[in-house]
């Protein structure tokens, strides 16, 4: 075995990190691990599937819950794609006509009528007859 950084042979076992034997060189101070492997990651296959189920409107979380990847990856993936993406075009002409949903918005601020958005309650003056 050799060290990474010097390829030095002169190496001594340095406890276990994370159930896998750590090593130092003894020449450079060097620590490492025997077989290091990094992280395998996702095949494409895997990513195309999560990305067209995304596209056909799926959720995040159900993507996660039916294919077993983790929703922040199904997001970086998505946001990846779309840095592929050609940008919006600007259209030549702006259109006379709009069309809006029923979705109802409210531009400004509500004012509570008084105290904690309650209307104040008024007493009626007892009648005189008593």
């Amino acid at each position: 075995m050799q060290c990474p950084d010097c390829q030095s042979t002169h190496i001594r076992k340095n406890g276990k990190r994370k159930g896998k034997q750590n090593h130092i060189c003894v020449n450079c101070g060097r620590q490492f691990i025997d077989n290091y492997a990094p992280p395998q990651g996702y095949s494409e296959e895997v990513k195309r599937e999560c990305l067209k189920m995304y596209v056909n409107g799926m959720g995040f979380r159900a993507i996660e819950r039916v294919k077993g990847v983790h929703h922040t990856t199904v997001i970086y993936w998505v946001k990846q794609v779309g840095l592929l993406l050609p940008d919006a075009y600007a259209p030549d002409t702006v259109p006379e006509v709009g069309e809006l949903d029923e979705l109802e918005t409210f531009v400004g601020s509500k004012k509570p009528k008084s105290g904690c958005g309650q209307p104040s309650i008024t007493s009626r003056p007892e009648s005189e007859d008593g």
